[in-house]
């Protein structure tokens, strides 16, 4: 179990030495805007942007949002957005 954590934070960049650019400030408005479409709810919306900005890098963020438009994330990218999602939602809704 602790091998697959391992493998899927890989994935999502956050144990990589590797330097990737963080989201943009733009990218986080349209995470906003997005979410709020969607759930209407200013305290989630706010804090997974939030969240959003130390999870994931700028490419990833792209993904996030295109999927949370409609757009299934690629193919190789399942694990990654699952961890995503799971991560951001036991930072912004941890009784979920």
């Amino acid at each position: 179990m602790m091998k697959r954590v391992l493998v899927a934070l890989l994935a999502l960049g956050m144990l990589s030495s590797v330097a990737q650019a963080a989201p943009t400030e733009a990218q986080k408005a349209d995470f906003y805007k997005t979410c709020m479409g969607i759930a209407s709810d200013d305290a989630l919306c706010s804090c997974k942007a939030d969240a959003a900005m130390t999870l994931i890098d700028e490419e990833f963020m792209a993904m996030v949002i295109a999927s949370m438009k409609g757009k299934s994330p690629p193919e190789g990218q399942y694990a990654a957005y699952n961890t995503y999602v799971a991560k951001s939602n036991q930072i912004c809704k941890p009784n979920y």
